[in-house]
């Protein structure tokens, strides 16, 4: 499904988002991580989500300037800190946050685990629609808390909320929380500020607070528009507790930096003793100022523009290949992340699944991952970790990579998925 967009944004041909940079033996866990014995060493890694681009421009320069200085002891997070997330969010998506409402942490999955913690007694139960984040199961669980998994509607290459089914998950005695994903990862979707509010009466109807993980709220395609949940009216603001960062859209995830934004104060309260428990309350010297430099330097909102233009042309490429090569695979509606969900249901008809993986059907496309690996030598991630039901059929690919990487992975990939429909 190749989607042509017109954007009020031209792409910016400053950036360079074509030349590769060697990632292996950096200690970096996308490209280094041990795979097995027996596993290919020149394998593309298109499976965790982070990018194979240095970052903005002002950002780097930001993190060499704080590093020239030599000491890197404990870092107090300064008044320009909060201003350049209120200028951001103000001026790129007309959200209004109050300076008190921001509490920082080291990252978006302990955030969600200290909200989970405040605001969810162990043994009550957390809805997340489905196939989702992976994290969102395990934070949920290590909490001692419940996963409630309410499937999204699969139709027509994308996805939509079964709101029936939604309301009944959240009008179970057990529910406390929702935890949504938005943009959402892994089905694409940029949710609109009509089923925002939808489901947030949802949730006011039954007493259920809404989480909202937001980290890839900047990665939306030309066409598209992110409305942050907060912002969407004073209702969703005062039932939500919002989690996002520049990590994923400036590609900084090892500075570990995040930011809880909550209007209400006893949530608030209690999130911060969360925090303090779970002990992330520190952060490390470089990503305060990696923050600034992303939210306030108009050259790194320059970059991002053109990053999303860049992915959109990746997402095209893939498109363009399976539509020539393997036209039964559908390759899902992407308006946010980098991530592409390929629809592989096509390998799941009767009998092709006993002929490929013996007594094991259900898990065809864990077995076509490994075989991608093995045969391909590209990553990529089984659709059965975002749900065991609702991601089985589907696979998890990168696109946040050099175009000419992401065309030589696709070609590798041809003849293994070609022979997987021969079998």
């Amino acid at each position: 499904m190749k989607q042509n967009f017109d954007s009020e944004t031209p792409f910016d041909t400053r950036f360079d988002f074509d030349t590769p940079v060697e990632r292996r033996g950096s200690g970096c866990y996308k490209w280094d991580e041990p795979l097995g014995e027996g596993a290919p060493a020149d394998f593309i890694p298109l499976w965790v989500a982070d990018m194979d681009f240095p970052t903005a421009p002002p950002v780097r320069r930001a993190v060499e300037a704080r590093a020239a200085h030599g000491v890197f002891g404990y870092t107090q997070v300064g008044k320009d800190y909060y201003e350049a997330i209120l200028s951001w969010f103000s001026r790129r998506h007309g959200w209004l946050i109050d300076r008190e409402d921001i509490l920082y942490t080291s990252g978006v999955v302990p955030a969600l685990s200290c909200a989970i913690k405040a605001l969810a007694m162990p043994g009550e139960q957390v809805v997340v629609l489905s196939p989702v984040y992976n994290c969102f199961f395990s934070s949920i669980r290590n909490n001692g808390c419940q996963v409630l998994e309410c499937p999204l509607l699969y139709e027509e290459a994308t996805y939509h909320v079964d709101w029936d089914a939604f309301e009944a998950c959240c009008a179970q005695e057990k529910t406390t929380l929702f935890l949504l994903c938005n943009p959402h990862n892994p089905a694409g979707r940029v949710w609109t500020p009509d089923e925002l509010a939808r489901m947030n009466d949802i949730c006011l109807r039954h007493g259920v607070t809404v989480v909202s993980d937001e980290i890839h709220c900047e990665l939306v395609m030309p066409g598209y528009r992110f409305t942050p949940f907060a912002a969407v009216s004073p209702a969703c603001r005062d039932n939500a507790v919002v989690l996002n960062s520049p990590s994923k859209s400036f590609n900084t995830a090892g500075l570990q930096i995040a930011n809880i934004i909550c209007h209400n104060a006893e949530w608030r309260r209690r999130i911060d003793r969360a925090i303090n428990i779970n002990e992330v309350c520190d952060v490390n010297p470089f990503g305060p100022v990696a923050l600034v430099a992303a939210y306030t330097d108009p050259g790194s909102e320059a970059w991002l523009d053109a990053l999303n233009h860049y992915i959109q042309g990746n997402y095209n490429l893939l498109c363009d290949f399976f539509a020539r090569e393997f036209p039964a695979f559908t390759v899902t509606r992407l308006e946010g992340t980098y991530l592409a969900w390929l629809d592989v249901h096509r390998l799941l008809q009767p009998g092709l699944t006993d002929s490929v993986m013996p007594g094991l059907p259900g898990h065809l496309t864990d077995a076509l991952a490994d075989r991608l690996l093995a045969e391909a030598r590209v990553k990529v991630a089984s659709g059965t970790l975002y749900g065991p039901r609702t991601g089985e059929g589907f696979l998890r690919l990168n696109l946040a990579t050099q175009r000419a990487r992401l065309a030589e992975a696709l070609q590798r990939m041809q003849p293994v998925l070609a022979g997987f429909l021969r079998d």
